[in-house]
């Protein structure tokens, strides 16, 4: 479901029939019986920040971009999601599943890992600028003279830290072994590019290209199980497969318009964030909608 980006953004929420377990940049955590519910709001980040003003509808995309892929790539790996269904969930009121409905998803609790798993198919963002000092990125050598948008093949990992607060650090994959231990490192490593190589095959049908992502995964009776979010554009770089070419800039279907604003505006990238012009809302607001509709959207 694709909320109208004239809609209210909701920044918060309390849910007097279920305990807040935390907050993260973007969602709300409750205890919902034995499991988890995660509400994603309309909150927005950039460089580690939360935006003062919200998305409209830019929780809703997540969530039903984050369904849709689970549903798509649950062969490859387990997911925590039980269900987006707010009207079968017994424990939620009448009241509140309007407010919920639609960017709410029921899942089972998991020991989450302490690493992002970031796949880069393509070289863009610190990446790239990582390579221009030092021909790697993440300590995984490439070859000499690739430029921005430049294919990567194959696809390469660069993990990084999950950070509490401030800025997420990347880490080589020595250390990821160190935090998690080998067989859960050698997993979750194979899977996050297995996950990278599904979704970015059906990207491509829908004339999309995924440049990069991050994947969370959790452990549950020790095996692993991705959670959080899946391939929405919070997590990833979007960009239309026939602008792609080595030294080319394409147009991001995600926060980078956002972002770009921000670089732009003179911040130093501390907080406080500065103040959001209605435009750029509503050019992010619009750009989200577009990509799930591309993405999810059944094929004519």
């Amino acid at each position: 479901m694709i909320l109208a980006v004239s809609d209210e953004p909701l920044l918060s929420l309390e849910l007097p029939f279920a305990k807040k377990l935390g907050s993260g940049k973007v969602r709300e955590i409750f205890a919902l019986g034995d499991d988890l519910l995660l509400v994603a709001t309309d909150r927005v980040s950039a460089f580690d920040v939360v935006m003062r003003e919200g998305v409209p509808g830019k929780g809703r995309v997540l969530t039903g971009t984050s369904v849709f892929w689970f549903g798509l790539l649950r062969d490859v790996c387990a997911n925590h999601l039980l269900s987006a269904d707010v009207d079968a969930w017994p424990e939620v009121p009448s009241e509140y599943r309007e407010v919920l409905r639609g960017r709410a998803m029921r899942c089972k609790r998991c020991e989450p890992l302490p690493v992002e798993w970031v796949v880069r198919g393509f070289l863009t963002g610190s990446g790239y600028s990582d390579y221009q000092k030092s021909g790697a990125v993440s300590g995984v050598a490439l070859p000499a003279g690739l430029q921005h948008a430049s294919e990567l093949q194959p696809p390469i990992l660069t993990p990084s830290t999950k950070a509490a607060s401030g800025h997420d650090e990347p880490i080589d994959f020595a250390r990821v072994v160190e935090l998690v231990g080998e067989r859960v490192a050698l997993a979750a490593r194979d899977t996050a590019l297995k996950l990278y190589q599904r979704g970015r095959d059906h990207a491509r049908t829908r004339g999309i290209v995924i440049a990069d992502t991050k994947f969370e995964f959790g452990l549950a009776d020790g095996e692993l199980v991705l959670i959080d979010e899946c391939l929405t554009p919070d997590s990833s770089r979007f960009w239309p497969a026939d602008e792609v070419r080595p030294g080319g800039k394409p147009t991001s279907f995600d926060k980078q318009y956002l972002r770009d604003w921000l670089l732009s505006s003179g911040w130093d990238r501390t907080p406080p964030p500065p103040t959001l012009p209605d435009d750029v809302v509503r050019k992010t607001a619009a750009t989200y909608a577009e990509i799930q509709r591309r993405l999810t959207a059944p094929k004519n």
